[in-house]
């Protein structure tokens, strides 16, 4: 584990626009932003977590992603099979309506033969 040093900058604008020649005396300091081993310990373990939260979101984005691709080439491949279904079921639907018409006069002639 590396070492840190905790020196703090105060960057101030003073009245005039101007940064301020002397940091307010509570960051003079150095044991004011001391942190205890297990403050510490504790603020890696949350920082680890943190990493490897974004990993694992970046991740599963990825694969998200990739699979999004994959259904559009998908998508794609079915679009003209889907343009030739629809038109086949028109012509199947325009077929078995004249059909219908010619069975419906066959069976007008039969009823007129029956008189």
């Amino acid at each position: 584990m590396s070492q840190f040093s905790w020196e703090p900058e105060v960057i101030e604008q003073a009245e005039n626009g101007q940064p301020a020649e002397h940091p307010p005396e509570s960051y003079e300091d150095p044991g004011a932003l001391a942190l205890s081993v297990d403050d510490f310990s504790a603020l890696e373990d949350r920082i680890l977590r943190a990493v490897n939260l974004v990993k694992r979101e970046r991740m599963a984005r990825a694969e998200a992603e990739a699979r999004a691709v994959t259904a559009e080439a998908r998508l794609a491949e079915q679009v003209p099979q889907l343009e030739h279904l629809q038109g086949e079921l028109g012509t199947l639907r325009a077929e078995r309506d004249n059909v219908r018409q010619r069975v419906e006069r066959l069976l007008a002639q039969l009823d007129a033969l029956e008189i």
